[in-house]
């Protein structure tokens, strides 16, 4: 499952991803997060960073960029 925040003014959206890979531990899970830049119609987005990070740190972040103004937004 995949969940976005958007930040219309930038053109930007955060995508955060499970990772389906298996962790060293059971106890260890991971997401994948994407900023991505919106680009003109004609062009696809643009992927600016991809980082994997502890599920702890994601929600972190996720909750962070939901507090500066970033608001959560279906995936298309």
């Amino acid at each position: 499952m995949e969940d976005l925040l958007t930040i219309a003014n930038k053109c930007q959206t955060v995508s955060f991803l499970s990772d389906p890979s298996p962790s060293g531990s059971t106890n260890d899970v991971f997401v994948i997060v994407d900023h991505i830049k919106e680009m003109p119609a004609s062009h696809p987005p643009l992927l600016k960073t991809r980082r994997n990070m502890r599920y702890e740190d994601a929600v972190a972040l996720w909750r962070e960029l939901q507090r500066c103004g970033w608001t959560v937004t279906e995936a298309s």
